[in-house]
């Protein structure tokens, strides 16, 4: 595929289940075994091991759902300062081969390597050693995706999954994309897909016969992000500090919510994954903000700014219900987000250089 732009080497290195799979390290009594990170009682699930997501369990599912899928999954508490200590450690390896380096989460970050440290020439070849040294110094597992761009990058990570890697070559792009389902592609949500399906947009294929102007005026700007990322044009660099201006959470339900138990059973959920994707990659916020999308289509926001961080996810909850009292209407209810702005992130800015080398060598 001919490309106007200079052709990357990128890595998207991703932990295989991280939290889950550093409390089966630490306690040998684990391995195993169905185990869920978070709450039993009340909460979400922060992250499951393979053994539980076999049962259909997953992050970000209620801990109820989750114990009725697997009843004999195990809970166990989050670690947060064990699970940045490994991420530390981690990260370390990644700098001995580029600077380029822009973290996701505690679990997960894009390398830049087209120029790198070591004078690797396959990029291939970098990603088998760092997750051979993340093995040899953690004991865990990570995958990795190889590609020329931060989008197919990541969908290479998950291709091999776990404990594997998968490149996608340049040269292999173009029916790599064509046969790719729609809702894998970086921004396609469940409601954008749906649409697409229902315009017998199934694949990277039948997007691909969309013209730029059809897709607008479908998408509207999002249009021309997905005429150009189908032909695997995603120029997104790698930030090395990427500063972050908020953290959401929301959820789009299936059936219009009515009575006040169940917004507060969806706040609640929401407040518990806020709290634990803020803690995972160590954020604190000042600025709450309710989101509320009626059945109409009607949007109501409303934020609450402190002098001090919120900590926990009973903040989140209550100072959620203050707002949610502030609505204007009694109708039903589709959409349910909360988002955390005024970042402690937004206190650490720091400048950086994106590079732009291509190379000729690109192995498998």
């Amino acid at each position: 595929m001919d490309s106007p732009f200079p052709v990357r080497k990128i890595i998207h290195v991703d932990m295989d289940a991280f939290y889950a799979s550093v409390e089966q390290h630490d306690d040998p009594s684990l391995k195993g075994k169905a185990i869920a990170v978070g709450g039993q009682h009340r909460g979400v699930v922060a992250a499951a091991s393979y053994e539980a997501r076999k049962f259909g369990v997953r992050s970000a599912m209620p801990s109820k759902t989750a114990k009725q899928k697997c009843p004999d999954l195990i809970f166990v508490s989050p670690r947060f300062p064990r699970y940045k200590e490994i991420s530390r450690q981690i990260r370390e390896i990644f700098y001995e081969y580029t600077d380029l380096v822009e973290p996701l989460s505690l679990d997960e970050a894009y390398l830049d390597v087209t120029e790198n440290k070591k004078g690797i020439e396959s990029a291939n070849q970098i990603a088998r050693e760092i997750r051979q040294k993340i093995f040899e110094q953690t004991g865990l597992t990570a995958s990795a995706g190889i590609s020329v761009n931060k989008f197919l990058a990541k969908v290479a990570s998950d291709i091999n999954k776990p404990n594997g890697q998968k490149t996608i070559h340049p040269d292999k792009l173009e029916g790599f994309l064509e046969e790719l389902p729609v809702e894998k592609f970086y921004g396609v949500g469940k409601v954008t897909a749906n649409k697409m399906f229902s315009l017998g947009i199934y694949k990277g294929k039948d997007l691909k016969k969309r013209s730029v102007e059809d897709l607008t005026r479908i998408f509207g700007k999002s249009g021309a992000y997905y005429y150009n990322v189908v032909r695997g044009i995603h120029t997104s660099e790698v930030k090395p500090h990427r500063i972050q201006k908020s953290v959401a959470v929301e959820r789009t339900f299936l059936e219009d919510l009515f009575d006040e138990q169940q917004i507060n059973e969806k706040l609640q959920s929401l407040s518990e994954e806020l709290h634990t994707r803020l803690q995972k990659n160590n954020i604190q916020g000042r600025s709450l903000t309710l989101k509320i999308k009626y059945k109409d289509f009607s949007l109501f926001t409303r934020s609450i700014t402190r002098e001090t961080y919120f900590s926990s996810p009973e903040h989140y909850f209550n100072t959620g219900k203050k707002l949610w009292e502030l609505r204007p209407f009694d109708k039903p209810v589709r959409l349910l987000g909360l988002s955390l702005s005024h970042l402690n992130t937004e206190e650490k800015k720091l400048v950086s250089v994106q590079l732009k080398i291509p190379f000729t060598e690109f192995e498998d």
